[in-house]
């Protein structure tokens, strides 16, 4: 058996596929997905699984080089921050308009992962990154200076 924490197969997939760069977007129950966009569904009923638990797994298995939500997310839904906060400190983190998240930023997301949550503004976006200390440790590579400040942390 695999040695990770996430099971499901298809969500193993989705972040295998992940490239520097892409962009996930791990959302609520209620989010629109576009037809066009790959999406792993794992919403069951109400709050089964919620977003924190489908963040924590993706976080212990994916490199997060940014992470994005809506502006209005620190005012209607703290809790939800500060869990997102918690489960990627490393990452860059940006807010954008909750409409831009259901346009365009779903129009470019690589994969949608719809979880059953029930959480007002509950959609994250998760741009890949790279494991910085192993991307950049062969000897006499020097790292951008976006990437050396993620060495000195």
């Amino acid at each position: 058996m695999k040695r990770g924490r996430i099971l499901n197969a298809e969500l193993n997939h989705a972040i295998a596929s992940m490239g520097h760069g892409d962009l996930m977007i791990v959302c609520d129950a209620g989010f629109p997905i576009p037809d066009t966009t790959w999406r792993v569904d794992l919403a069951i009923e109400k709050d089964l699984p919620d977003l924190g638990q489908i963040l924590s797994l993706i976080a212990s298995d994916f490199v997060a080089e940014k992470v994005g939500y809506a502006d209005n997310l620190p005012t209607n839904n703290p809790v939800l921050l500060d869990k997102v906060k918690t489960l990627f400190p490393d990452a860059d983190h940006e807010m954008t308009t909750h409409a831009n998240i259901l346009g365009a930023m779903a129009a470019q997301a690589k994969v949608i992962v719809r979880t059953g949550a029930f959480d007002p503004w509950g959609n994250i976006l998760l741009w890949s990154g790279v494991d910085v200390p192993k991307w950049f440790d062969k000897p006499g590579v020097i790292a951008p200076p976006e990437y050396a400040r993620k060495l000195k942390a």
